[in-house]
């Protein structure tokens, strides 16, 4: 017998159609009247609120990308004109380029997801994600608890830490991503432990990093690790989560997704590649159609688990230019931002992926330019423009040129 977070989850196909239409009706109407981008993109279109009543109407509205989300906030801050003026929240969230971001105050934020892998009362969690500014940590806490799970909040704590704490808090399960879960497995081993028969953790659940095939097996078969995957955005926080099947990724209920011509923001056919298009319903921060830049497909067939929502198909790849690395997403932008720090310096990123994690290297044209720049500085600059941290510095001879040049990063990692 099936288990379901509430009931919300099993409703017909023409029930939760309905409710989406009467939830999105309502949110482009308070959107209208409290939120000033809103009302400037409707009046720009000469579209009334009455216009937007259903899911279908949502192509009459552009498609938000990331990098206008940034622009929309750095040219009216904090919130773009997406909130109410006086917005009441209880937390603001922050995350690269800036985005700020209200909390939603939505107990239901991840749980389902968690609720969904098998976490329930009794469980004790390792959240090993970062409880400072982002969303991440007290969000993935939060939804955890709203599960049943008892949370230890072990954040970004090293791997020697984090296996102290399975060790003596008895930990059952872990969130957080593929490539640190078996960094502290590799931790443990190194301190002489047996993994699997010294240790009780038994399910995790990874966001934020793609989970390659082989290292869920290795998870599952060798350290018998129940693995399941969460997929979000900081903008909108949960989108679709996986179930017990794991045949796709359930869409969750408090969000409408949409699958797009990245060219046109027109939904393509059922089963098609496109586009993930997010709206997320909601009284606070009215950002209608923010597209994640991922590309998935729908799947539309019932799913064995019981759940009546449509899932996607995973996530196949990234439309343009912006890449994710160790869970944050580098953008041209961003890297625009580093050449107006250090305008002599010709650079290139390029990603790679060694032993289950991402490695950053940062190529650098060997001229004057490099030679005059403080390296720690640069260093320091880029992480806190980007966020993530450079793992290597590789000077390249003058006259040779930079790899596929003419881009600023590259995306050299395979997912097998």
């Amino acid at each position: 017998m099936h288990s379901f977070f509430d009931d919300s989850e099993i409703r017909s196909t023409l029930r939760r159609e309905e409710d989406n239409n009467l939830r999105l009706s309502a949110m482009v109407d308070s959107g209208y009247r409290h939120s000033k981008r809103v009302s400037e993109t409707l009046d720009k279109l000469g579209l009334k609120p009455s216009d937007v009543a259903s899911v279908g109407d949502l192509e009459k509205l552009p498609v938000i990308s990331r990098e206008e989300v940034v622009e929309l906030e750095r040219s009216e801050p904090p919130f773009g004109g997406f909130c109410a003026p006086d917005v009441n929240t209880d937390r603001i969230f922050i995350s690269p380029g800036p985005v700020y971001e209200p909390h939603l105050g939505e107990n239901e934020l991840w749980a389902r997801g968690y609720f969904a892998a098998g976490f329930r009362k009794g469980d004790r969690v390792l959240n090993t994600f970062s409880y400072h500014m982002v969303a991440a940590g007290l969000t993935f806490h939060e939804g955890l608890r709203s599960a049943g799970a008892t949370v230890i909040p072990s954040g970004t704590s090293g791997t020697e830490t984090q296996v102290q704490l399975i060790r003596d808090l008895g930990a059952t399960g872990y969130t957080g991503t593929p490539s640190f879960l078996i960094a502290i497995i590799n931790k443990a081993e190194d301190m002489g432990y047996d993994f699997n028969k010294d240790f009780g953790l038994r399910r995790a659940c990874f966001v934020a990093e793609p989970l390659q095939p082989s290292l869920r097996k290795r998870f599952e078969e060798e350290y018998g690790i129940d693995t399941y995957q969460m997929y979000g955005a900081t903008e909108v926080g949960d989108i679709a989560y996986e179930c017990s099947e794991k045949a796709g990724w359930h869409i969750c209920e408090d969000v409408i997704v949409e699958i797009v011509d990245p060219s046109t923001g027109k939904c393509v056919e059922p089963g098609r590649l496109g586009e993930v298009v997010v709206t997320r319903l909601n009284d606070i921060f009215f950002l209608l159609r923010f597209g994640t830049g991922d590309l998935s497909s729908i799947v539309e067939e019932d799913c064995a688990c019981g759940r009546t929502s449509r899932r996607l198909s995973g996530i196949a790849g990234r439309v343009g230019d912006a890449v994710k690395v160790r869970g944050m997403f580098i953008t041209p932008g961003q890297l625009a931002r580093m050449g107006e720090a250090f305008p002599r310096v010709i650079f290139q990123v390029v990603v790679t992926r060694e032993s289950y994690r991402d490695l950053l290297t940062v190529a650098v044209v060997e001229d004057e330019g490099y030679k005059a720049i403080d390296i720690g500085r640069f260093r320091d600059v880029f992480s806190e423009i980007c966020a993530v941290k450079i793992d290597r510095i590789e000077p390249v001879k003058e006259g040779m040129g930079l790899r596929e040049e003419g881009k600023l990063i590259i995306d050299k990692r395979e997912w097998k």
